[in-house]
């Protein structure tokens, strides 16, 4: 092998490299956003009635839940304010999208 060969693998063996750990640095750095604190906020359809606890889903997954003032029918929509364990407060939602 000529230098300049060698020079080439060299400095491209390098520059992959700096890629991967550049690479490594950016996924280290960004937040996770999955968990509880993502679903606070977020809007659920109650699937068993909440009188006050019942069960709601939201994105494809059954939760416990306790409506804080009220009652809320299947098929109604909850606001989630906290996440106590497995078990989800929530809200009524108002007609027309507010809160």
């Amino acid at each position: 092998m000529t230098p300049l060969t060698i020079l080439i693998i060299i400095a491209i063996a390098i520059a992959l490299l700096a890629l991967v750990i550049n690479r490594g640095i950016r996924a280290h750095r960004k937040q996770i956003a999955a968990g509880w604190e993502d679903l606070i906020g977020k809007t659920a359809v109650v699937e068993i009635a909440l009188e006050p606890k019942g069960i709601v889903l939201i994105e494809g997954e059954r939760w416990t839940a306790i409506i804080d003032k009220g009652q809320a029918e299947a098929g109604e929509e909850v606001i989630i304010n906290k996440v106590e364990g497995l078990k989800l407060r929530v809200t009524k939602k108002e007609q027309g999208g507010n809160q």
